[in-house]
């Protein structure tokens, strides 16, 4: 396989969209260095949803490219994350680190960025303000989706408006190529497209991750636009029950999992399946086992998540054979998590510093 096409192959699995395909093809092509960056707020204990994003910048940086994480410790605190407390808000980007190391992530090779060291430079300023000028107030209150907020949420904290602005600045302060995030991010990265020629910055392309469903379901209410589905249907850790924490123990994974939504025959907003499809099956070669009895079926191993998928929609696998599978790979998957949170003490620390913290949507 020609470098370019591997490294293309590379960047792509396990997303659902790039704005564009073809920018990202002719970028790759020219042979420039290319930078990418992915910003998280540092807002509490690492889910399994988390994985997706931290499994895709390792992506790009074995394809070549030069990837930042931003440590949106400001952003954060505009979102009123951990109560708001940005002395919580910095420890838990340490944290963070430290989960990333657990999973596998080469941290050595991704430079790290405190959004303290943007917001003390006024040319930062300078272009939340020129962004600001561009746009209207209502194109920037429905982006307020992107930091899991209602329009109206604005209403009674004005902070709120200057967190897409923000956004857009990160992007073009630090002089992006690519900007990776979930799907919930995607209408910053389109004011950003938007705004860098008149501007005159660099449009970036976006990449964007599938958002994993939370254990409890998508409910009964019906949502007005994509974005207020994600908002209340993906895994969050500030619902008790929603969400599979990166370091829980082998028999919380497995009860959690034994609880979590997951209806006969059906694929959309399935946790499980979703799990399945992009992680486990994101791994290489990887194989799910499904230990069942023989008057079920006996045991079956699965060697593709479209082979999965299948076998469920068919009806052939039942839920409670899926979900004990299921949690068995997962807790395989994690192991060398709980290891270094168990072994390590800085690391230890700082989980449990974010254990006595009040988690806040």
């Amino acid at each position: 396989m020609p470098v370019c096409e591997e490294k293309l192959k590379k960047i792509v699995r396990n997303t659902l969209e790039i704005i564009t395909l073809k920018e990202l093809k002719e970028k790759i092509e020219s042979g420039e260095k290319l930078k990418g960056y992915l910003g998280f707020e540092p807002s509490g204990l690492f889910h399994i949803g988390w994985i997706i994003w931290a499994k895709k910048v390792q992506d790009l940086v074995d394809a070549g490219i030069e990837m930042y994480l931003l440590e949106a410790t400001w952003h954060a605190w505009i979102n009123d994350k951990l109560g708001g407390d940005i002395e919580r808000i910095r420890e838990c980007a340490r944290y963070i680190r430290y989960a990333l190391k657990g999973l596998g992530i080469n941290i050595d090779r991704i430079k790290f960025i405190d959004a303290e060291e943007l917001v003390s430079d006024k040319d930062y300023w300078a272009i939340v303000l020129r962004a600001a000028k561009n746009l209207t107030l209502a194109r920037v209150k429905r982006a307020l989706t992107i930091m899991g907020r209602r329009a109206d949420e604005a209403e009674t904290d004005f902070s709120k408006l200057v967190y897409p602005l923000m956004q857009i600045a990160d992007i073009f302060y630090l002089d992006l190529d690519i900007a990776v995030g979930g799907m919930d991010q995607r209408r910053a990265h389109v004011l950003a497209r938007e705004l860098a020629p008149k501007l005159g910055f660099k449009k970036p392309i976006a990449i964007h991750t599938p958002i994993l469903s939370g254990l409890l379901g998508p409910g009964r209410m019906e949502y007005k636009s994509d974005e207020e589905a994600i908002l209340n249907i993906k895994m969050s850790k500030s619902k008790p029950g929603n969400a599979i924490l990166i370091h829980d123990e082998p028999e919380v994974i497995r009860e959690k999992i034994r609880k979590a939504y997951c209806p006969p025959r059906q694929t959309q907003f399935n946790p499980i399946l979703e799990i399945n499809k992009y992680i486990l099956f994101a791994q290489d070669k990887f194989v799910l086992h499904i230990d069942r009895p023989e008057k079920y079926g006996g045991p079956l191993d699965v060697y593709s998540y479209d082979e999965l998928e299948k076998l469920y929609v068919e009806g052939k696998l039942h839920p409670l054979d899926l979900k004990n599978a299921t949690a068995e790979a997962l807790i395989k998957y994690l192991e060398p998590v709980r290891k270094l949170f168990k072994e390590n003490r800085e690391a230890q620390y700082y989980l449990n510093e974010m254990l006595k913290t009040k988690i806040t949507r």
